[in-house]
């Protein structure tokens, strides 16, 4: 079974609001995330960067949306469940690489944790509407991980 990292984007589409996405893109990103709560294997860093995130722009009530939903189910089986792995990742004094797992690179900063995460647990990342996930299809390559674009319509910048 294959381990996903949900770029935050993801979960921000699936709730649809204070989003571009249009209404295809929300239904993908919501089927995505139904999926990966009732079977899905979920990957996270333990220092908590992932989650941190997620809470600046999701309810920890697990509503009104599915998003929430997908960040309550996470927050909530981060510990003694084998649905979400807390994956060691180290962050490195280098700017350039931002963690220990990555070499240098131009990736945007704020999205390298996501990264770091998916080479170490060997998973696939999901995004919706972040550009950088294709603009860096060669770091990608390199480091050997899969982006699952689940909107691609909105994947390029200016989309």
């Amino acid at each position: 079974m294959s381990v996903f990292v949900v770029d935050t984007n993801v979960a921000i589409a699936a709730n649809g609001r204070d989003t571009h996405a249009d209404e295809r893109c929300q239904l993908t990103c919501t089927e995505k995330l139904e999926g990966l709560v009732r079977h899905g294997i979920v990957a996270v860093d333990d220092a908590g960067l992932i989650l941190e995130e997620y809470s600046r722009h999701l309810y920890y009530s697990g509503g009104p949306g599915v998003g929430d939903v997908f960040f309550k189910h996470v927050f909530n089986s981060q510990y003694g469940c084998d649905r979400v792995q807390r994956i060691p990742v180290t962050p490195s004094d280098d700017d350039g690489r931002g963690f220990e797992e990555l070499p240098e690179n131009e990736f945007d900063p704020s999205d390298r944790k996501f990264l770091a995460v998916a080479v170490t647990a060997g998973a696939v990342v999901l995004n919706a509407t972040d550009s950088d996930w294709s603009e860096h299809g060669a770091l990608m390559g390199e480091l050997g991980v899969e982006v699952e674009q689940l909107c691609p319509q909105h994947a390029q910048r200016g989309a």
